[in-house]
């Protein structure tokens, strides 16, 4: 009995601590995985020709004998942000820690160039990344994978919507990752 009452009693305790540590999120990570989401989900729907269509809706058929179906642009389609979600967080490490020599705010940013481009315009200047090793880039994807489980559904909506100004709505308004950040409107 009183074996049991001591399991019960670190179990509680346990919970105590395991709860208060994941309270605390690393602004900046959070911030910089969310604004990642948002230019390689934008980036991989502006890659998608836009004639391509896509039928949705029920495939019932009505009593009058028709079927009512809507044709919906892929690229916006929820089977394609799906499939676009299942993959946006590995990129993450394309992303490493960028420190702004004159303002010393610190954010992740692609330094890797988008495969096809090949310009020089497209490389960054490397002496303002932190290469920190795998658990840099781990730790983004990690952040990358909670948003996405945490705001799919926004996620969705938002891109199917095509709202205007999506990096702002997701990260400041829908999950606040980004509100009391100094660089909201910066470009990754």
């Amino acid at each position: 009995m009183a074996c049991w009452v001591i399991q019960v009693m670190l179990m509680m305790m346990l919970s105590v601590f395991i709860s208060s540590g994941q309270g605390k999120r690393d602004q900046v990570l959070y911030c910089s995985a969310c604004k990642a989401i948002v230019d390689e989900l934008n980036y991989s729907i502006s890659q998608v020709d836009p004639k391509k269509i896509i039928n949705v809706g029920g495939f019932r058929i009505n009593p009058d004998g028709t079927m009512k179906d809507k044709k919906v642009p892929l690229a916006r389609s929820q089977t394609h942000l799906a499939e676009l979600l299942e993959g946006v967080c590995d990129s993450m490490s394309d992303y490493a820690l960028h420190m702004d020599p004159d303002t010393q705010i610190r954010d992740y940013r692609r330094f890797a160039p988008r495969s096809g481009g090949g310009a020089a315009a497209d490389f960054p200047d490397f002496k303002n990344f932190q290469f920190d090793g795998p658990e840099a880039s781990g730790a983004l994807k990690f952040a990358c994978e909670s948003i996405v489980e945490d705001l799919e559904d926004d996620i969705m909506s938002l891109f199917s919507e095509e709202s205007q100004d999506v990096r702002d709505e997701l990260c400041n308004r829908v999950s606040d990752y980004c509100r009391r950040s100094t660089h909201t409107n910066e470009e990754l």
